[in-house]
């Protein structure tokens, strides 16, 4: 495993008095992480997530000491300061990530799973972690991060067959799509209740065909995607394309995925996503090439941004400096 320290986390069963807290990103990875945990141990929790970019998730959590945290897809370097506090408390932490951590707190309660090496998800780590016990699951969350070739060389160790997993890789994507936006008007199911309706099913094919819930969310991505298609203007440069898309709450649900299918058609090219924002400026997601996946993190935190080395994102980028970021798109993804 790359960077981080193994000890074993999530426990079946506590005495009443000690609460137990789940803090999840609110994407696909975060929800099916949480989903094969609890499905392997099922414990009452107090549900924390949010939108894809809502990551200072640690601060809302109101634990004490011997109280428990779950902590699962958001960066512990943009968390640290609200983890300290917990851990000085006496709360009992559990961190499965894959993000930037900067340095990790050395503490007996902090018991942490991180990989930041680019080719695994949240999910992923969860899956080594139960061993393969609930390995669809993970494949989903795969899927979902655009990690498709891993997706699919863990579904091939499992047994599941081709068409089983071209299921497995809509059901992770339109996870994925449900959690973009910029506020939570622009979602089509706050992914709290979004995980709710997964939590019921330990199946993921009977949630892919029975969940009234899933259906809109394909049916409603498949709208915006093609949306986006027709109303997108593109910059073409030499490192790879940016592309605008107009002001709209399908173009805010979008990006993520849209951002994902262009790198997917065109692997040796970046790609970026801007949208207009609330504050006259612009969100935007990044994706590196996915025959090079480094660069993105990099090129996002020079505007205050943040995210994997293969994907991350700018929150809000304002319109003076636009044409600042494509100088600096164009430099960071140039063939070397």
């Amino acid at each position: 495993m790359g960077s981080g320290i193994f000890v074993s986390t999530a426990v079946a069963t506590m005495p009443s008095a000690i609460r137990q807290f789940d803090v999840f990103n609110g994407d696909a990875d975060g929800i099916c992480a949480l989903h094969q945990l609890r499905l392997e141990h099922p414990v009452p929790a107090t549900l924390i997530t949010g939108r894809k970019r809502e990551i200072a998730l640690l601060e809302r959590v109101q634990a004490h000491a011997g109280d428990r945290v779950t902590v699962l897809d958001i960066s512990l370097a943009r968390n640290r300061v609200a983890l300290d506090a917990l851990l000085q408390k006496g709360v009992i932490v559990d961190y499965f990530d894959h993000h930037q951590a900067g340095e990790l707190p050395v503490h007996p309660g902090l018991h942490a799973i991180i990989d930041m090496t680019p080719d695994v998800c949240t999910g992923m780590l969860v899956d080594r972690f139960l061993l393969g016990r609930q390995r669809p699951w993970a494949v989903v969350a795969a899927f979902g991060d655009n990690l498709a070739d891993q997706a699919r060389a863990l579904g091939a160790a499992a047994g599941i067959e081709a068409a089983r997993l071209t299921v497995l890789q809509e059901l992770g994507e339109c996870l994925n799509y449900n959690a973009y936006g910029d506020s939570d008007d622009d979602l089509i199911i706050p992914p709290r209740l979004l995980y709710e309706c997964v939590s019921h099913y330990q199946d993921p094919w009977k949630f892919f065909a029975s969940e009234p819930v899933f259906a809109r969310l394909c049916a409603t991505r498949r709208h915006d995607l093609a949306s986006a298609q027709q109303s997108q203007q593109r910059l073409e440069l030499s490192a790879g394309e940016i592309v605008m898309l107009p002001d709209s709450a399908a173009s805010r649900r979008v990006r993520g995925t849209f951002a994902n299918q262009l790198a997917t058609a065109s692997p040796h090219q970046a790609h970026a996503v801007l949208t207009p924002d609330r504050q006259d400026g612009y969100t935007i997601s990044v994706r590196a090439p996915k025959t090079r996946r480094h660069g993105a993190d990099t090129l996002c935190a020079l505007f205050g941004g943040s995210g994997r080395p293969a994907a991350a994102g700018i929150d809000q980028l304002p319109r003076a400096q636009v044409a600042e970021f494509h100088r600096a798109f164009a430099a960071s993804f140039q063939d070397r």
